[in-house]
């Protein structure tokens, strides 16, 4: 059970799974009370929203949250990325705030920061991937989602959201934290 309420992360996490097996999420269980996120730390917001569906449904899941750590902001946004602009949320609005805030910096240095969060039989376990980039000077790109269109990974000319799914699923930081997990459960649960 996959416990967000972001489509464009259970399509990003549906890709890394693949079709042989089933993700669960909120929307298949016609959940739609706000998750809440009340920690400025992303390990906490990640484990605050799995221990609260775990507890709620009893099944064992896991649950992610993402930041983007820019140095020159003294890692802002950080776990306030979603709503760095405002409680409405909007990913055009919190891409224009951060490119105003780094109209005056040199350093364009930053990262993306997943943990993920899971809970099994109450027992937790975090799983963290980062990749590290800059910021652009303007938007490039029509693909992806939230910060995409101004991050470019380290090593790479595009953006990621220039990037198709496959080219942003084998280098992304939710990949990375996935694929943490994903191994700890094989060697927990393979038959």
């Amino acid at each position: 059970m996959f416990a967000t309420q972001n489509e464009n992360k259970v399509n990003e996490i549906k890709h890394l799974i693949g079709l042989n097996h089933q993700l669960i999420t909120l929307f298949d269980l016609k959940f739609d009370e706000e998750l809440n996120e009340s920690s400025m730390l992303l390990e906490e917001n990640a484990l605050e929203k799995a221990n609260f569906i775990y507890h709620k449904f009893r099944i064992n899941c896991f649950s992610e949250d993402t930041g983007l750590e820019i140095e020159a902001l003294n890692e802002a946004p950080g776990a306030m990325s979603a709503r760095y602009a405002g409680e409405q949320k909007t990913a055009e609005k919190n891409i224009e705030k951060v490119l105003m805030e780094m109209n005056n910096h040199q350093n364009r240095n930053a990262r993306f920061r997943t943990v993920i969060a899971l809970v099994i039989e109450g027992k937790e376990f975090l799983y963290e991937g980062v990749i590290k980039g800059k910021i652009c000077l303007t938007k490039q790109g029509s693909g992806g989602f939230g910060y995409d269109p101004i991050f470019q990974p380290d090593g790479y000319t595009k953006t990621f959201a220039e990037m198709t799914i496959e080219e942003k699923s084998t280098i992304s930081h939710r990949t990375i934290a996935f694929s943490k997990m994903k191994e700890f459960l094989q060697s927990e649960f393979a038959e």
